[in-house]
């Protein structure tokens, strides 16, 4: 079998069937392999007439069709099936081939593999793919990590099967160097969890307090899409909210089951958050909400605790209660970006990255689960000033937050007022109201762990480290 193919894909479930479909459509040749052959048979049999496909029933057919250098797309589970992949595969491969795990892979798993595999000369990208399985057929968004010498091979391929924004730019760049593509995807889909958690409080709001059914809640999300909060996430909650279900007649929405699942990404997230010490507030508010939601145990031992009863609205204090979540949820889902934004920063920092936040933005606007209009001006905030610590210190933004605020905080209010779970929302106003504290009661944090641990504190009258003899005299030393 000669070397034909532009481009070969591995492990022929839905999204690595989708993708390797789309490289065909594209007007690429693809190598497709599963170690089952019979998805590889399926796969030529039923989408054969979209494209070029060659079909290879063995590692050495499948390598031996790919042209030079060899572009390998691994799409199967993370973890040890990756890795056992990568085995079976790598010793076939020569100096300046390339391996692409399109998977959900931790970024640190990424890293390491990128470092052995540069050892025997092979190329490794870890990609980001966002989209789902309709992205991944039709233009998903694409987030690549690795060596700009790979980039240079893959990154064609990539940017004609990629989504491509209101401009026509592909929705696909060059990340960064080793694991970067794959901390990106990881953010990405923190900020998704934190959407997503935003928009069900919003509803939730919607329905215990305006007293709107699930259809006229649909129909208040189709018109928000109309505007600023233009997503696919907002449209595809006005889809699910308007369904009825065709067994019961009842709204879709009152017969599932009010457990969320989680794969792992989000958690990740809030993980890798804590190691570099950034705050993400409303995504991890996000990860526990799900968890919250799968302890049904727990909440039906709490069930009879006190509180409020949620009071309905009448028709016009409900309307206008409705703009106001319209505010909080705005308001809100700007920090969840800007704390997206802010651990993508840190961790380009922390390993050398250099990503360029301007074009994480670009690449998001089409494509992936967090599509929105403002990420347009998102990227025209961070390539206006590339060294914008924050979204919020954006002075359009600034001024948007500024005036939602007042809505946002009488949201949070009734929200608490009349027992309607809001942690989003309220994270998300912590976090403004944190970042814009003249004094934040740290100081006090400070001086109780000098108390308890000689942890030591910094004055703000003068420079250097100072220690309080709690149990002496209470006379101050420097340290340093």
């Amino acid at each position: 079998m000669s070397g034909t193919a532009q481009i070969g894909v591995t492990g022929l479930a839905v999204m690595g069937r989708n993708l390797a479909r789309n490289f065909a459509r594209n007007g690429f040749t693809v190598a497709v392999h599963n170690r089952t052959t019979a998805k590889t048979d399926a796969l030529v049999e039923e989408f054969g007439d979209e494209g070029s496909f060659v079909a290879a029933r063995t590692p050495q057919e499948f390598v031996a069709a790919l042209e030079r250098p060899r572009r390998l797309v691994i799409m199967v589970k993370a973890g040890d099936p990756t890795d056992a992949v990568i085995q079976e595969f790598a010793p076939l491969l020569e100096e300046g081939d390339v391996i692409i795990d399109g998977g959900n892979a931790h970024f640190e798993d990424t890293r390491r593999r990128e470092r052995r595999l540069r050892e025997r000369g092979v190329h490794f990208v870890g990609v980001g793919i966002s989209g789902g399985e309709e992205g991944a057929l039709n233009g998903p968004s694409i987030m690549p990590g690795g060596s700009s010498q790979s980039y240079e091979s893959l990154g064609p391929l990539l940017e004609k099967i990629a989504a491509k924004a209101k401009d026509g730019a592909p929705c696909t760049t060059h990340i960064g160097p080793d694991g970067a593509g794959h901390f990106v995807k990881m953010v990405h889909n923190g900020i998704e969890y934190a959407d997503m958690q935003l928009i069900a409080e919003a509803y939730d709001l919607l329905r215990k307090v305006a007293g709107y059914s699930p259809a006229k809640i649909a129909e208040t999300f189709r018109g928000w899409n109309t505007g600023r909060l233009d997503s696919y996430l907002i449209e595809i909650t006005a889809e699910v909210l308007a369904h009825t279900d065709a067994a019961t007649g009842k709204p879709f929405v009152d017969i599932v089951q009010d457990r969320a699942e989680q794969k792992g990404t989000g958690r990740w997230t809030v993980q890798i958050a804590l190691d570099l010490g950034v705050p993400v507030s409303g995504i991890a508010e996000a990860v526990f909400a799900r968890s919250l939601s799968g302890h049904a145990d727990l909440r039906e031992a709490a069930k009879d605790l006190a509180g409020p009863s949620a009071a309905v609205l009448d028709a016009s204090a409900g309307a206008a209660f409705a703009d106001r979540v319209e505010q909080a949820l705005y308001a809100s889902k700007i920090v969840s970006y800007t704390q997206g934004f802010h651990q993508i920063r840190a961790g380009s920092e922390a390993y050398d990255w250099d990503i360029d936040l301007g074009a994480v933005a670009a690449i998001w606007r089409a494509g992936c689960i967090i599509r929105a209009a403002f990420l347009d001006r998102i990227r025209a905030a961070y390539d206006t000033r590339p060294d914008l610590l924050s979204l919020l210190s954006d002075e359009q933004f600034a001024t948007e937050i500024g005036a939602a605020q007042d809505d946002w905080r009488e949201v949070v209010a009734e929200a608490v007022r009349q027992g309607v779970p809001t942690p989003g929302f309220a994270a998300a106003l912590s976090y403004y109201d944190g970042l814009r504290a003249d004094r934040l009661p740290a100081a006090l944090t400070q001086g109780q762990r000098d108390f308890f641990g000689a942890h030591t504190y910094r004055r703000t009258d003068r420079e250097g480290s100072f220690h309080t003899l709690w149990g002496g005299d209470r006379s101050e030393v420097g340290t340093g």
